[in-house]
């Protein structure tokens, strides 16, 4: 079961339990950070994220973690759910987007990862390697999104939420995050059915989209 589906079985038992309606998407809320990383010579060599999950679903994927019981949940109780998360990312291409120069990179399987909680939300970091490192180029875009907005990307408020790590001189980023969107309105133009015919070859979602333009000299 991929990692999207299993937050829609997730959903659909918190809703069971809570007794509350499916309404809409999306279900869960992700606030995104990240660092995209340049090797020497000013090649892209991926990016590291960031992502930490609403409370409601961090509470919900987290039960039973505790293996001793200590009310406190460590890298290492969390580390087998940061590695079912992170094999089943591939199916939604890490909900990422790397264009350098416009065109679509591709990227390796995602290495260093794990989760760890604080404040009450989960949060999962990871590097995602480009798979063949670009050649240097002047303008890098990175977006973070999910075709079927079941998850909603947002990227952290601030002019850190995405840094440069290793960039030539003079590189910069610009962020742009999408409008607020009215869920009411949403949930009575849109049903249910609409939202689980989505795949990730759709493009509902890219209207929610968080992008990063780098510039470099």
């Amino acid at each position: 079961m991929g990692w999207i589906d299993r937050l829609r079985a997730g959903w659909a038992l918190i809703s069971m339990v809570l007794a509350t309606p499916a309404f809409a998407h999306p279900h869960v809320w992700v606030t995104a950070r990240a660092d995209v990383i340049f090797a020497p010579g000013g090649k892209l060599s991926g990016v590291r994220h960031s992502w930490s999950f609403d409370k409601g679903y961090s509470a919900f994927v987290t039960q039973g973690l505790d293996k001793n019981r200590d009310g406190k949940l460590t890298p290492d109780e969390l580390q087998d759910l940061a590695k079912q998360n992170i094999e089943s990312l591939a199916e939604s291409e890490y909900f990422t987007v790397l264009k350098v120069n416009d065109t679509k990179q591709a990227f390796d399987a995602p290495r260093d990862y794990q989760m760890a909680v604080a404040n009450d939300e989960a949060t999962l970091t990871f590097f995602l390697p480009t798979k063949v490192p670009p050649p240097a180029a002047k303008v890098f875009a990175v977006e973070i999104s999910d075709p079927t907005y079941f998850v909603a990307f947002s990227i952290a408020e601030g002019h850190d939420a995405m840094k440069l790590a290793g960039a030539p001189k003079g590189c910069s980023v610009s962020i742009t995050r999408p409008k607020p969107m009215n869920v009411a309105q949403q949930q009575r133009n849109l049903s249910e059915a609409f939202f689980q015919a989505l795949t990730s070859a759709s493009n509902y979602g890219s209207q929610f989209a968080n992008r990063a333009i780098i510039a470099c000299p």
